[in-house]
Order: C-alpha cells, then sequence, then structure tokens
C-alpha cells in the first residue's frame, strides 16, 4: 500500500481545510465534552450504540442529545429508567425502526456497565491488556460490534492516549480518497496527537459523502 500521493505543504493544505470544514468529532455534534471522566465516557458508549445501527449519523446524534435531554446521561439513570421512556426519547429524535431493540440493548448495556466497570469505563482501559483487549470489551456490550468498537476508539484516543494514533481501515480509506498519507503513522505526524479524533472523524465522513472530497480539493486547488 502506498504511505500516500501528498506530502509536505500541499498535505498540511488539505488537512486545515479538512478539519476546518468537516472536522467535527460525532461525540462534540452530540454535546459530549469529552474527558477522561466517568459521566462524558458513559454517553460516548452511549452514542456509540447508536451509531452502530443502520441509520443517519445525524438521527443517531440528535437521539443522543435527546437521551441526555430526558436526564438518561448516566448508566444508574439509564438502568432506572422504563423502557418506554427510552422508546419515547428515542422515537422523538426520529430513531424508529430501532427504537425497541435499541431501548432495550441501552438498559443491558447500564446494567453492564455498572456490573463489570462500576460505571466508570476508566476501569475497561485498565483493565485491557491492548487495544485489541480495549475493542473486544467494547464489543461485550448490547448492539456494538467491530464497527462500534472503532467509533468508540477513533472519538476517544484525544483523552485515551494508549490507543492514539487509533486511525483505522476506514479513516485511512477516507484519507486516500483526499490525497492524504494512507498509513496510519504517516497520517498521524500531520497533526497534534489531541486533534486525531477530529481528523478520524473528517476522514470518515470522506467515505461517507463524496462531496467532503470535493469540497477539500476544490478549496485546496
Amino acid at each position: 500500500m502506498s504511505t500516500g500521493r501528498t506530502t509536505g505543504r500541499k498535505a498540511e493544505r488539505l488537512v486545515k481545510v479538512l478539519l476546518d470544514r468537516h472536522g467535527r468529532t460525532y461525540a462534540d455534534q452530540a454535546g459530549i465534552v469529552l474527558r477522561d471522566t466517568p459521566a462524558p465516557l458513559y454517553r460516548l458508549l452511549v452514542l456509540t450504540t447508536l451509531l452502530s445501527a443502520r441509520i443517519r449519523a445525524g438521527v443517531a446524534v440528535a437521539a443522543a442529545t435527546e437521551l441526555w435531554a430526558s436526564g438518561l446521561g448516566t448508566p444508574e439513570r439509564m438502568r432506572a429508567s422504563q423502557h418506554r421512556a427510552r422508546v419515547a426519547a428515542l422515537g422523538r429524535a426520529g430513531y424508529r425502526r430501532f427504537d425497541e431493540r435499541t431501548a432495550t440493548m441501552l438498559g443491558d448495556g447500564a446494567e453492564l456497565a455498572l456490573q463489570t466497570y462500576h460505571g466508570d469505563l476508566r476501569r475497561l482501559l485498565v483493565a485491557a491488556d491492548s487495544v485489541a483487549d480495549v475493542r473486544k470489551r467494547l464489543e461485550e456490550f448490547p448492539g456494538i460490534g467491530p464497527a462500534g468498537s472503532d467509533i468508540f476508539c477513533r472519538e476517544v484516543q484525544g483523552v485515551w492516549p494508549d490507543l492514539a494514533p487509533y486511525l483505522d481501515q476506514r479513516v485511512l480509506v477516507g484519507a486516500r480518497s483526499l490525497g492524504l498519507p494512507d498509513s496510519s503513522a504517516a497520517l498521524a505526524r500531520l497533526v497534534e496527537p489531541e486533534t486525531l479524533p477530529r481528523l478520524a472523524a473528517a476522514c470518515v465522513r470522506a467515505t461517507l459523502d463524496e462531496r467532503v472530497v470535493t469540497d477539500v480539493r476544490d478549496a485546496v486547488g
């Protein structure tokens, strides 16, 4: 595999435009101020569960913010909530078709977070002996598979630097389409470590919408 088709100053310009225009993380969109503390980490887990269904990212983000507005931003409150209250919150955000199943998974996931990690996902990181083990433990939560564990790790790497750089294959496909280096190490060198989640999110958007690629390339020239 090539290590990239664009290097040097042009790559830096591409990254700057990409981040400025498309570099908002999904956590930020959902109103999560991500820190290495229990509440925002749990909210990221919930957002990951919602994003893992075959539904538009915008709907998943809206559903997450509706859950927060309903007071369901901690595992304790999620577990204590009525199933129908979770269904109603998801429905208000337009998260239908998967609402009943997802409401059940959120309740079961909250129970797992509390029973296994006392509601603190930092314990998951401490218990894991590798990045692969972090992903395996994440995939024990209902509704989270390999794609979901990738989402969580991409977003959390800014506050869990032991995972960085977490630039999975989907990120690298997006980077390649933009003319950026398509190796994890080379791509990571283009930004500061704390910016990696934004770069990852922007590259993923490039795989979802060709207009992102066109927009960035046209802006750079």
